[in-house]
């Protein structure tokens, strides 16, 4: 992974991604004490960053291998930002999906043209095996959520953006929060940052009980987590940190932040009342820790990147009652 693979991703996303904007809010920097930037993925296509990592990798496939197909699995996100590159490459896709899994995601997955194939997450079947038998099965090519080159450089995409943004407000140095399940956003922003930006450093934030990158990074060793299910944040839940992004993070990263769930849902519950963004539970980690965990950030300024924004209505819809 280099700067080189970010940087034609992003010509390959030119004219298919969004370029996000930067959001601001007084009443936020009030609360976190510094001014934030929140940069909004959730209104990136199919709602979250995703759609930047899938369509790099599904750009980089060539005609042969996109007419066979694509497989890919996902609790939602990644699903459904590869569900639409291969749709918009005509490529067929096979989605392999948690039970579990927020009802929206599965459906917009399914709207999007992919077939969708769920597995019981929450009774021990394990996603690589079902896409790994699928994919050898049909003769698919797997996309992996994180743990793939490419898209990690379309992830990192999102990087080259902040460095550029961030400097039009005067931020040139301090914490860039990112919400963190096995590590592809936060190891590729990290490295768009070590290019354009190095003073911006990354911290990669998880909800409480998953903090599998946290204790990896603290311990210099991979951690997996106890069990796969459990969070409302379910968009950021992973056995473990990616065998490519971990030393990525390692080598770049800051300390990891870790919030609980009623945080992620007061974040939630803010964004919408302050900047008027939906945002989902897993998304809304790393604003949970700009605004709650200050005494751990460094800098008069910070960066919180909001993945996504598909969450289920009954969800959003108790985030904005309790914390109104």
């Amino acid at each position: 992974m280099n700067i080189d693979m970010i940087r034609a991703a992003a010509d390959r996303l030119q004219g298919h991604a969004r370029r996000t904007p930067i959001l601001t809010s007084p009443f936020l920097d009030e609360i976190a004490g510094r001014q934030v930037l929140v940069k909004p993925e959730c209104l990136q296509h199919t709602g979250s960053f995703k759609f930047r990592g899938g369509w790099s990798a599904v750009s980089a496939l060539d005609e042969v291998t996109l007419k066979r197909g694509i497989i890919a699995y996902s609790s939602g996100n990644h699903a459904q930002g590869v569900a639409l590159a291969a749709a918009k490459h005509g490529a067929p896709a096979v989605i392999v999906m948690p039970k579990n899994a927020p009802k929206l995601k599965i459906a917009n997955t399914r709207a999007l043209g992919a077939e969708v194939v769920l597995y019981d997450r929450a009774g021990g079947e394990q996603r690589e095996e079902v896409g790994g038998r699928i994919a050898e099965e049909r003769g698919l090519t797997l996309i992996r959520p994180y743990d793939e080159p490419q898209v990690i450089a379309g992830q990192g995409t999102t990087g080259l953006e902040i460095a550029a943004q961030a400097a039009e407000f005067g931020v040139t140095s301090g914490d860039v929060l990112v919400c963190c399940g096995g590590g592809g956003l936060s190891s590729g922003i990290a490295l768009a940052l070590e290019a354009d930006a190095p003073d911006l450093r990354v911290r990669p934030c998880e909800p409480e009980g998953f903090d599998d990158v946290a204790r990896s990074l603290r311990t210099g060793e991979i951690q997996s987590n106890p069990t796969q299910s459990g969070s409302l944040c379910d968009a950021i839940i992973t056995p473990q940190p990616g065998n490519l992004t971990f030393p990525i993070m390692s080598r770049l990263c800051g300390p990891g932040l870790v919030v609980t769930e009623d945080e992620a849902l007061r974040a939630m519950a803010l964004a919408f009342k302050r900047l008027k963004i939906v945002v989902e539970p897993g998304g809304a980690v790393a604003l949970a820790a700009a605004l709650f965990h200050g005494e751990n950030i460094e800098g008069d300024a910070v960066v919180a990147v909001c993945t996504g924004g598909n969450v289920d209505a009954e969800i959003f819809a108790n985030a904005i009652t309790r914390f109104d």
